[in-house]
């Protein structure tokens, strides 16, 4: 199968970009997941030991991928402890 491929990309070289920009945007997606997978607190894993993760994050955690002009580190505590 993978030497059919380079000999397709061999005899077609103008398909090089698109199978770049294909696989570096499949990667992107399964690292984004990833990330959302395991960083973000809404999903738990561990149900027993960790039934709510959301409720352990201090109000300078950052949790969110993007945000612009927040400095988390000068946040006070605006929520009551559970």
């Amino acid at each position: 199968m993978l030497s059919q491929v380079a000999k397709q990309l061999r005899s077609h070289p103008a398909l090089i970009p698109l199978f770049v920009f294909i696989g570096g945007g499949a990667t992107l997606c399964v690292l984004a997941l990833g990330r959302a997978a395991l960083k973000n607190p809404d999903c738990s894993w561990d149900h027993k030991n960790n039934p709510e993760p959301w409720n352990k994050l201090g109000p300078n955690d950052q949790y969110k991928f993007f945000n612009i002009n927040m400095d988390y580190s000068k946040l006070k505590k605006d929520r009551p402890d559970f």
